[in-house]
């Protein structure tokens, strides 16, 4: 159990920072296509605009869809591990209160790692098209 942790913890952390380097990347490039794009952008400078606002959307919604459905589950494995330990007569109060403090921590990690997923994915994914395209 805890090396799945940590290797949950590495999988999390990993996203976290992929996706915090990806992000000024990706900003950065955008930023700089709007102010050179001026008051009337082509219309590939409009379709990059349009299709960012509508991805940011798309990509919260899905992240915020995940952890809920995440946390969901999360909910219904803990009330039946609890409802179970009311039937295991060796099982003490604070067997029991690590065991839940254990599979909270994990619940914890598995709902951000459902929520950062669509975002990481994305961002990593803008950044590797964007620095392909050169900015005119």
């Amino acid at each position: 159990m805890a090396e799945r942790r940590t290797r949950k913890t590495r999988s999390v952390s990993r996203k976290a920072v992929e996706t915090a380097a990806a992000a000024p990347q990706v900003i950065a490039h955008r930023l700089t296509r709007m102010a050179l794009a001026g008051a009337k952008p082509s219309a590939r400078d409009r379709k990059e605009f349009q299709r960012m606002g509508a991805e940011k959307v798309a990509a919260f919604a899905e992240s915020w869809n995940a952890m809920a459905a995440q946390a969901f589950q999360a909910h219904q494995e803990l009330a039946l591990s609890w409802m179970a330990s009311l039937w295991k007569p060796g099982a003490t109060a604070q067997s029991v209160t690590q065991a839940a403090a254990r599979q909270t921590g994990d619940a914890v990690l598995d709902i951000v790692e459902k929520g950062l997923n669509p975002i990481h994915r994305r961002a990593v994914a803008n950044a590797k098209r964007l620095s392909r395209k050169k900015v005119k």
